[in-house]
């Protein structure tokens, strides 16, 4: 029997764009999007939008266009975005408004397990940044910015160079079922467990998270036929 957390490479990964434009929407922005907004190429900048507590509701790829910004987000969770937006959209002069897109960074899912991109099924357990990674750190957030929602932990953790108990990991086995008894292995209760898997010739691939007592001080490692690497 087929496990329904297997996908089909080809599976479409779709997007939405919210567009914020006004006379304030870079100082809003600035307040609400981990990334420093002044100085945004034509390529964009990825970012990301964070719950109040500091956890991760979803990345984003920010593009400008004089006073518009562009928020690129995954479909799935462009709803839950808006709402975040609009609940700090208070005595502003600029408007949000969503609509879908026809492309964005990756197109796939396949696409999106081969470049070890978190999406949707990544972020719902709620995880700090530094869950998934320095390198996504880096490239989603300022530290020098100023303020943001949701900046409190993250900056600490930066700070303190504290170690989160969950580490975002990509993986290959024979199966998902393997893959699933050596991501569960270690630790305590939590969001350990493949998130997104797809098939590869006789190969499952999957996006996941260990507990950071399997990795140790490694970034990764072989179990039997499975290989565990966390990602950046």
């Amino acid at each position: 029997m087929t496990n329904p957390l297997v996908r089909n490479p080809a599976d479409p990964f779709e997007w939405s764009r919210i567009l914020v434009s006004g006379p304030e929407a870079e100082p809003f922005l600035q307040g609400q999007l981990s990334q420093d907004l002044r100085e945004v190429g034509p390529d964009g900048v990825w970012s990301l939008l964070l719950h109040p507590n500091s956890d991760v509701l979803t990345s984003c790829l920010v593009k400008r266009d004089g006073e518009a910004f562009t928020l690129l987000v995954p479909r799935a969770v462009s709803g839950a975005a808006h709402a975040r937006l609009k609940r700090f959209h208070l005595r502003v002069n600029c408007t949000i408004d969503v609509a879908e897109a026809e492309h964005g960074p990756f197109d796939t899912v396949g696409e999106q397990v081969r470049s070890g991109s978190p999406g949707p099924d990544e972020f719902a357990p709620g995880l700090a940044p530094q869950s998934f990674g320095a390198a996504f750190v880096a490239s989603t957030v300022s530290f020098t910015k100023g303020c943001f929602t949701g900046q409190e932990l993250v900056g600490r953790l930066d700070a303190r160079g504290s170690s989160v108990p969950w580490r975002f990991v990509r993986c290959k086995g024979p199966s998902i079922e393997a893959i699933e008894d050596v991501l569960r292995a270690k630790g305590p209760d939590g969001p350990r467990g493949v998130t997104t898997a797809v098939n590869s010739g006789d190969t499952v691939v999957a996006l996941g998270f260990v507990h950071r007592s399997a990795l140790g001080a490694e970034s990764s490692f072989t179990e039997g036929d499975v290989s565990v690497e966390a990602i950046g």
